[in-house]
């Protein structure tokens, strides 16, 4: 089939390249230009590797991206983790329309923090959708849905990298196929059941003592390894990582308050929580690199029953 494709950073890039192997036509490429200073987008330079013809617009929303997309006589378009809207105009201008990933169960977690927000709130579950994209945001009517479950110790990386990713590329590539020959169905989202979370930026990671063990766990979870959950220690900001989650304490166990340091080992330190203790076996100090948690405690002169907040 012949594919007007759109996305970006690496889930585009291995998109790309899935279409490619299957022997699909790239009738062109749209990825938004590069800010000053940006590292070069992995779909620019597979698209430049293949000789594909490529699009750096600044919008897909007025006549030029329209025309540029007309111009390619497509027989579907395919988004691909997008980091810009598109008009109707666009997107309906391939014979058979446009398709999008998005890692969520739509119309669940629409928005784009939708990996962290299930992880952060304890859901046990998440999955993709390939949905028609509108002008709305996330949604469109859906295509095709995939579910994976969330361990209980898995972390961002673990969901997005081992599941979403590698599942995402294979749905797009099974729900082309499915709308090019007429195969599809595609139903309404359900507003009733809808959710909108928007970036998950500092505060939001930020760790709050007061919460229950769980609560916290999962933050942590839900942040690695970006953008690093974090809390003050002393007065210095610092994301934890790499974490276990210690079970309930009895009473007279129980040996510090709610974000208190009260253990340091070789290799880790361990904060009290409401209902257990979290070890942390990694962090970040602002400012700096991923390092050793112990080999943090003992840079800093750190000893147990230290009150971080």
């Amino acid at each position: 089939m012949r594919i007007a494709f759109v996305g970006h950073h690496d889930f585009g890039k291995a998109a790309l390249e899935a279409f490619i192997a299957r022997g699909d036509q790239i009738a062109g490429v749209f990825c938004a230009p590069e800010k000053p200073g940006e590292k070069p987008d992995p779909v620019r330079l597979t698209a430049q590797a293949h000789g594909l013809p490529l699009f750096q617009l600044k919008s897909l929303r007025n006549e030029a991206a329209v025309q540029a997309m007309r111009e390619l006589h497509a027989d579907i378009g395919v988004m691909a983790y997008v980091l810009q809207f598109a008009s109707q105009d666009f997107v309906n201008t391939p014979r058979h329309g446009t398709i999008q990933y998005h890692p969520s169960l739509l119309p669940l977690h629409r928005g784009p923090s939708s990996i962290n927000w299930p992880i952060a709130l304890g859901a046990t579950q998440t999955g993709l959708t390939i949905f028609r994209p509108t002008d709305g945001l996330d949604e469109g009517p859906i295509i095709l849905q995939r579910t994976v479950d969330i361990g209980p110790d898995e972390t961002l990386g673990d969901v997005y990298f081992k599941k979403l990713f590698p599942q995402g590329v294979e749905a797009l590539l099974e729900a082309s196929t499915l709308v090019v020959s007429g195969g599809h169905s595609e139903r309404p989202q359900d507003e009733a059941q809808a959710s909108y979370e928007g970036w998950f930026h500092d505060e939001e990671a930020r760790i709050h003592w007061g919460n229950h063990v769980d609560q916290i766990y999962n933050l942590i979870r839900a942040c690695n390894p970006a953008p690093g959950a974090w809390t003050l220690v002393g007065a210095e900001k610092v994301a934890l990582f790499d974490c276990r989650k210690r079970p309930i304490k009895r009473h007279g166990q129980i040996r510090g308050k709610p974000g208190e340091i009260t253990a340091i080992t070789d290799e880790a330190v361990v904060f009290d929580a409401h209902g257990g203790e979290i070890e942390v076996r990694r962090v970040r100090p602002e400012g700096g690199a991923k390092m050793n948690a112990g080999e943090f405690a003992r840079s800093r002169g750190l000893t147990t029953v230290f009150d971080p907040r």
